[in-house]
């Protein structure tokens, strides 16, 4: 059988050296390059871990190398390693875009513990919900001007986007290179109307960010009913504005992976490891 892999040689230069060490005592980690190969082929095509190719290791291996490492943050710390290097050649956009997609749930994600849960980070929830349409999980995101990831949010599927928009925002963090505090803050956030509220406003304000968010009608029509007192519409830049395509890009990328576009996880932190693993993927190959 014949795997068509993805990280090249070239990656995997990039890659090596963020990759954890052998520990002192125990059993080796297995092959790293040939771990995430099966993690990746795993949710590119959205197979069962069973069905894992012989070439690509042994599926418990590749199982368990995504949890562990999504519950000790060795994802999150790997792909942070790669915005700062991303950061330190000037290669990140800082005109930031915000926005939410939801993916439909399989059967097979719903039926987690509700007890014994393995970390803290696990929300109770698991990152499920309920509607008409069935289970669903909504993945909040931010992406650069050059549609490539810099922080995820999973929630349930019904969940607003303007709650989840703080949450977001928190998680941009782009580690400097050498002595220094990490990048938390954009330039500009662009967002859609679903993100037009005062506190949102109020938030990016006070942290010197401007905002490029356009008001839904309502909103315009409550601020002209009410004269004087209404006071003045917020600052929109409409040139601007047109590079907010640059998040939805970046989710049309993300749901190239089919195994992300269908959530089979029972656990969000196993789900978000997937999407860290796929954003690293997608910096490291520029």
């Amino acid at each position: 059988m014949s795997v068509r892999l993805v990280i090249t040689d070239a990656m995997w230069v990039r890659l090596e050296p963020l990759m954890p060490a052998d520990p002192v005592r125990g059993r080796r980690w297995a092959d790293h390059r040939r771990t995430l190969e099966a993690i990746a082929w795993k949710y590119r095509t959205c197979s069962p871990w069973r069905d894992l190719p012989d070439e690509l290791g042994s599926f418990q291996t590749a199982h368990k190398r995504l949890t562990r490492w999504a519950l000790d943050g060795t994802w999150e710390r790997i792909f942070g390693a790669v915005l700062a290097a991303a950061d330190d050649s000037d290669d990140i956009g800082w005109t930031v875009s915000v926005d939410s997609t939801v993916c439909r749930a399989h059967q097979h994600a719903a039926g987690a513990r509700k007890r014994g849960l393995p970390h803290q980070a696990e929300p109770a929830d698991h990152g499920l919900g309920r509607s008409r349409g069935g289970l669903s999980t909504k993945v909040h995101l931010a992406s650069d001007s050059h549609a490539r990831p810099l922080a995820f949010h999973v929630t349930a599927g019904q969940a607003g986007d303007a709650p989840a928009f703080e949450a977001v925002m928190a998680s941009i963090r782009v580690p400097r290179s050498g002595r220094g505090r990490p990048r938390t803050r954009p330039e500009v956030v662009l967002a859609d109307r679903a993100y037009s509220s005062r506190a949102i406003r109020r938030q990016l304000r006070r942290r010197g960010i401007r905002a490029v968010i356009p008001q839904p009608s309502d909103q315009v029509d409550h601020r002209l009913r009410r004269g004087s007192a209404g006071g003045r519409p917020p600052a929109f830049d409409t040139q601007e504005y047109k590079q907010r395509n640059a998040v939805e890009r970046c989710i049309n990328r993300r749901k190239q992976w089919r195994g992300l576009a269908l959530r089979t996880d029972k656990l969000a932190i196993a789900y978000q490891a997937a999407l860290h693993l796929a954003a690293i993927l997608m910096w490291t190959r520029r």
